[in-house]
């Protein structure tokens, strides 16, 4: 047997998962192309948030005279290696004068379910959270009006926390994302801490725009033009962001290039790379397709978005593998919260027509977020390999042609 090796549980002692395949079979591999950039040494990222930054003075520069400082993080639906990053950034407000006393961090959790101590100290490290209050985001209280946007005329408010900081940093990672094109940016502060209401408005407007214009707009690498990412940058603009930390990862989530400064060219810059870095080469007409999430395995079904394509349109099988511990992400905008019930934003899985079959397989089973996957008799949620082996030799036999993603959620051709 062909033995397939892919990155596995980003948060939870990270390893490389084997999983056998027939030999006869004619296995591609889609990888992206920057999946083996070597990390950044630590140097580097110093070099990166310490010289130079884009558009704007250095951290400890700007941070002099400020009174309180706000450091926003993404949550765990991004792969972003935060702690790598922080002990950096607090070196450059130790040398503007700001006492520890004076900074906080927030987690931008958007819609999503708030985050625990296990995973603070996962994204920031055990001296950070020994160190300084860590805080989630509440999207239903405390958030305070900061303007309307032009391009959608979403009314912005913002975590209360935050604005009540003359200093503001966010940091977080770039990857392609199925509405604005790429995540990062002013991803951190809309959805990242914003109201609901006004994530809910924001979401409703780019659903709107992709019915009427298409995925030419609003899709994955889609970055300009993208009413949707121009939006939320008009809305980060609003808040005030100081400083803005972009991360480019490798195929294993490890940070392999960094952008820091001011949020538009910034974030434009990251973008610039992140299109070469994470572009994939466009597959066709294979029998099966198989697609592993790693970066954001919480939010596994993405990674469905590249895998239609490669299907020979007469059909084929799908597997999208989804290991994660803690499930799916809870999502208050647009998951389920009972067999009937969804968020208010509810999007219906449709699975095309020359798909046969969706396989779901996970060690961590977890049917209460099959939905995330759609629920038609052409869906399976499995967690034995043998099994899924034997259902896709007995459907596609001993010639069939398979491609692997091994990080479909942020690869895009």
């Amino acid at each position: 047997m062909k033995m397939l090796k892919l990155p596995q549980l980003a948060w939870d002692r990270t390893k490389e998962l084997e999983l056998p395949l027939a030999d006869s079979w004619q296995v591609e591999m889609g990888y992206m192309a920057g999946y083996d950039r070597p990390a950044l040494t630590p140097d580097q990222i110093k070099a990166a948030l310490t010289q130079n930054l884009i558009g704007t003075p250095l951290i400890r520069e700007i941070a002099k005279g400020k009174k309180e400082v706000v450091i926003i993080f993404d949550d765990m639906t991004r792969v972003t290696r935060v702690a790598d990053v922080v002990p950096f950034v607090l070196e450059e407000l130790a040398e503007a004068g700001i006492p520890d006393n004076r900074i906080r961090f927030i987690a931008a959790l958007g819609c999503h379910g708030a985050m625990n101590r296990f995973d603070f100290v996962k994204k920031l490290g055990e001296e950070t959270v020994a160190r300084f209050p860590v805080y989630n985001h509440n999207p239903y209280a405390n958030c305070t009006y900061v303007g309307t946007t032009a391009t959608f005329g979403t009314k912005v408010y913002v975590n209360e926390e935050v604005m009540k900081c003359d200093l503001r940093i966010a940091i977080g990672s770039v990857v392609p994302h199925p509405r604005t094109g790429f995540g990062g940016g002013g991803k951190i502060i809309l959805p990242g801490v914003t109201s609901f209401e006004t994530t809910e408005y924001n979401h409703k407007m780019f659903f709107k725009t992709l019915q009427e214009q298409g995925p030419a707009v609003i899709g994955m690498g889609v970055f300009d033009p993208n009413p949707a990412r121009i939006d939320i940058e008009e809305a980060a603009t609003l808040t005030g962001l100081d400083v803005l930390i972009n991360c480019l990862v490798n195929m294993w989530g490890k940070t392999t290039a960094i952008f820091a400064g001011a949020l538009k060219p910034t974030y434009a810059a990251a973008v610039q790379e992140a299109k070469a870095h994470y572009l994939t080469p466009r597959m066709e007409g294979k029998d099966i397709v198989i697609a592993n999430t790693f970066a954001k395995a919480n939010e596994a079904w993405i990674g469905l978005g590249i895998t239609y394509p490669a299907l020979k349109p007469e059909g084929g099988d799908i597997v999208i593998i989804a290991n994660n511990p803690g499930g799916q992400v809870t999502h208050y905008l647009l998951g389920p919260f009972g067999n009937t019930i969804w968020g208010p934003l509810r999007q219906e899985r449709k699975i095309p027509q020359q798909v046969n079959r969706l396989i779901v397989y996970t060690e961590y089973p977890d049917l209460g977020n099959r939905a995330w996957f759609g629920t038609t008799d052409k869906t399976l949620f499995l967690h034995n390999w043998d099994y899924v082996l034997q259902i896709l030799q007995e459907a596609r036999g001993k010639d069939a042609k398979v491609v692997v993603y091994p990080n479909a959620e942020i690869q895009y051709c």
